[in-house]
């Protein structure tokens, strides 16, 4: 009987880069870098120099942020 352990795998969504979550939200690159630099809009990740937007954030943060009700 072998004592190896069984790989196990995490299925993680691909990041966001910037462009993406300017183009996904509708809003200018220079949008989302000033929300990253003043600490407003989706909650960030660095990645070395990178930065990244993980999906469930950005759904998480646009819930608490937009109004529900409907206009009309």
């Amino acid at each position: 009987m072998s004592n190896q352990i069984a790989p196990t795998t995490t299925r993680r969504r691909r990041l966001m880069t910037p462009d993406e979550l300017a183009e996904y939200l509708g809003v200018t690159l220079h949008c989302v870098y000033a929300w990253s630099s003043r600490g407003g809009g989706p909650k960030v990740l660095r990645v070395g120099a990178r930065l990244r937007y993980r999906p469930e954030d950005v759904e998480a943060w646009l819930d608490r942020v937009t109004d529900s009700r409907v206009v009309g």
